[in-house]
């Protein structure tokens, strides 16, 4: 078995650990949804917020009819929020990424398949609580899903495609955008302590979001190595996609040859970056240094 073979069966577990990460946080989001927000008549923010309204306003419409008893049993926000993402899809595969759509297209198909499946129960009686146990439980697994690399479709995607178009934008600053529009609609829509509780929701599933995953932390890595690095330079620039700036330089200590390899990535990045490098070179010095400010032509990544 050739090396490269290795390499791209060590990938594919990897990939495959990704995935299915990421479909249990979409189990975990689908319950915190059913469990917790539906049965408290709150609404998410984004794109599902706006599904979930849709939805709502359906179910008033087909009260009077015969299909109103099919709907009831389960909550058909998710198949709405599905076909609001087929388009969405498109723009992930022509301008994202075809790694990155495949990924948002697995969690959001086992996302609306669990928000399909499981019953909507409601666990606890008092709003506030389902409000910050629902934001919780949703928010970590948005911010696993991100961490694997993969997006639960809306915003995420949109807010993607933004800052490659755009450096200033966020996904944070997009989706507070949509809300504050969303929630605003649902205020004339709906009793006002409803719009307060899911306003609640969605600040306590930001932060959860964002302590599970934390958008673009910028890393600085400075790697002396004494190997010849042309084998290493072209792994890193075929897996992580990143850039590297090179010097030679010249140890004061042994007086021997020596390359400078300097790189930019996001934090996410570093543990399979040092996984390269120490493949090649198991003496490597490397310095790490998280939270810098980063200027020009880089890639943010989710």
């Amino acid at each position: 078995m050739t090396m490269q073979t290795v390499r791209k069966r060590e990938m594919a577990l990897r990939e495959g650990r990704k995935i299915l990460i990421a479909i249990l946080a979409a189990f975990l989001y689908a319950a915190g949804v059913n469990f917790f927000i539906v049965p408290a008549h709150l609404y998410n923010g984004g794109i599902m917020g706006i599904c979930q309204v849709i939805r709502t306003l359906l179910m008033d419409l087909l009260g009077g009819t015969r299909y109103f008893a099919y709907f009831q049993n389960f909550d058909i926000a998710g198949l709405i929020y599905y076909v609001f993402n087929l388009p969405i899809f498109l723009l992930a595969i022509t301008r994202v990424g075809k790694k990155f759509f495949l990924k948002t297209l697995i969690t959001v198909t086992a996302m609306t398949f669990f928000l399909a499946v499981l019953p909507i129960t409601a666990v606890v009686e008092d709003v506030l609580a389902a409000s910050m146990v629902g934001g919780i439980l949703s928010g970590t697994a948005l911010g696993l899903i991100l961490r694997m690399g993969s997006s639960g479709g809306g915003m995420d995607v949109i807010g993607v495609f933004l800052i490659k178009w755009k450096k200033d934008f966020s996904v944070g600053k997009v989706n507070l955008m949509v809300n504050v529009v969303l929630y605003l609609a649902c205020l004339f829509l709906f009793d006002r302590n409803i719009v307060i509780y899911s306003v609640i929701y969605a600040a306590v599933s930001a932060v959860a979001m964002d302590k599970a995953h934390i958008q673009n932390i910028n890393v600085e890595v400075t790697v002396i190595t004494k190997i010849h690095t042309e084998d290493l330079e072209r792994e890193v620039f075929h897996e992580l996609n990143r850039g590297i700036t090179k010097w030679q330089c010249l140890g004061t200590y042994t007086y021997q040859q020596s390359h400078i390899l300097y790189i930019i990535l996001s934090k996410y990045e570093v543990h399979r970056l040092k996984a390269i490098i120490h493949q090649y070179d198991p003496h490597a010095f490397l310095v790490v240094n998280e939270g810098v400010s980063v200027d020009g032509h880089y890639l943010k990544k989710l």
